[in-house]
């Protein structure tokens, strides 16, 4: 997912406020919040809708964001944050700026993302070898999102930034019948 300057701009500002000495709110609590409120609004159409709408004034969409905060119970900084991209008309792009934040703050400390797929699910014990595995490969902390892909037949790959380590039967059987054809 490409991300826009736009969501880039405000997810570096608030990066900026909760890595601040002093915070009031810890970067990891500030994506947790606005992820849970990005969940209200995609959990309600019409909730999406008005706070997208040129014709609510804006006054009251404050008013509506600041009851679903209080709900919600979230930061004063995330209400603050949530004020501005009211008032500067960017509520429908709360999820790209929820997940630029994200790219941000992973960058900022050094954590590299990894995408995970599996023939099946993972435990936590093999989760964890998986994470330890990766964090000696790269040098850096991996923060690890993981998916089901039954085309494996067995085994993992995992994709770390722009690499890709295959460690599934599937790969596994690909390498093979590269090395006996070339032997061929």
């Amino acid at each position: 997912m490409t991300l826009s300057a736009v969501a880039t701009r405000y997810a570096n500002a608030l990066a900026d406020v909760v890595t601040a000495p002093g915070s009031s709110l810890a970067p990891e609590a500030a994506l947790a919040e606005l992820r849970t409120f990005e969940s209200a609004m995609r959990a309600s159409h019409e909730l999406t809708e008005a706070l997208a709408s040129p014709a609510i004034p804006g006054s009251r969409k404050k008013a509506v964001i600041g009851r679903i905060v209080e709900a919600l119970k979230l930061s004063t900084v995330t209400r603050h944050f949530l004020f501005v991209l009211n008032d500067h008309r960017r509520m429908r792009s709360l999820g790209e700026i929820a997940h630029a934040f994200q790219t941000v703050l992973d960058e900022r400390t050094g954590v590299l993302p990894a995408e995970i797929a599996s023939a099946g699910g993972m435990n936590d014990a093999e989760r964890a070898a998986l994470a330890a595995e990766l964090e000696k490969l790269t040098g850096k902390r991996v923060r690890m999102t993981f998916a089901v892909d039954q085309s494996l037949i067995g085994g993992v790959v995992a994709k770390v930034g722009s690499m890709l380590y295959d460690g599934s039967v599937r790969g596994s059987l690909e390498s093979l019948q590269r090395r006996l054809s070339a032997e061929g």
